[in-house]
């Protein structure tokens, strides 16, 4: 009798570890990191889908974006990255659009987010439904909502990006300056392959290595001073289909002391 209660006692053990790795893991695989995209916006206009340039329409008053990665009621935090000034909206149904934009965002958003069309850089943030802070913002989307149903929008005029790249007048350490930012490796010798793999299988023959810390190491095009540089090379890395390729803005001063690193560690 006593080895059967103790063998009674083995198996229920054993299944309660069972039951609690099961969840263990459960808990694992739902707790996904959110998508975080930086890159530059395409404002809608209708001019822009008659062009065939956007696939679908886009209201202007509605909070809702069209973005790639991302599936159709997804949440997203969008922010300005020039004045940190953001906003949470809806991404809409899927939609064809450049592949140099990151997003494409209704007037209302580029309007509530004071957005510069010359550079529209903007960041895209997915937000996990299960978080408390859906539920906190829920309330002021539908009453800010309806105030944008009734608010005019005729004010806001769009201009062509291509068309925009006049020299307006910028602080100075406000100036045109973006990388393209390709992967992030734990291990350098990672990063030197996928530097060799792209010089064979695209025309870009210059690629940076950015060594960010002992266990991250950035592989980079760049720096671009200019928005078609910036689009050719975006362009040509694109071939390759990396799932997120990102545009990040590097500040001046900041990047003037790395610049002079990359120069020494080339020599």
């Amino acid at each position: 009798m006593n080895y059967k209660n103790l063998l009674i006692i083995f198996i229920f053990l054993l299944t309660s570890c069972s039951i609690d790795n099961t969840h263990f893991k459960k808990d694992k695989l739902t707790n996904k990191s959110a998508f975080k995209n930086n890159g530059f916006t395409l404002v809608y206009s209708d001019s822009l889908y008659k062009k065939k340039i956007i696939s679908l329409k886009l209201d202007d008053r509605d909070m809702v974006i069209f973005q790639k990665n991302l599936k159709k009621n997804s949440t997203v935090k969008i922010t300005n990255n020039k004045n940190n000034k953001s906003v949470i909206a809806t991404v809409g149904k899927r939609a064809d659009y450049p592949n140099f934009n990151n997003s494409v965002v209704s007037k209302r958003i580029a309007q509530a987010i004071e957005l510069d069309l010359n550079e529209p850089y903007v960041e895209i943030s997915e937000i996990i439904n299960n978080s408390s802070f859906i539920a906190k913002k829920a309330k002021t989307f539908d009453e800010e909502k309806k105030v944008a149903d009734k608010a005019p929008v005729e004010s806001i005029t769009i201009n062509d990006l291509s068309l925009s790249e006049k020299k307006n007048e910028k602080k100075k350490d406000d100036k045109f300056l973006y990388i393209i930012k390709i992967a992030d490796f734990y291990f350098q010798n990672s990063a030197d392959l996928l530097i060799k793999r792209i010089k064979n299988d695209t025309p870009i023959k210059i690629i940076n290595l950015e060594r960010l810390s002992d266990t991250n190491y950035r592989v980079f095009l760049g720096p671009f001073d200019n928005l078609n540089s910036l689009k050719s090379s975006f362009n040509d890395i694109s071939m390759l289909k990396f799932e997120n390729l990102e545009i990040i803005k590097k500040w001046l001063r900041k990047f003037a002391l790395f610049y002079f690193w990359l120069l020494f560690y080339q020599i």
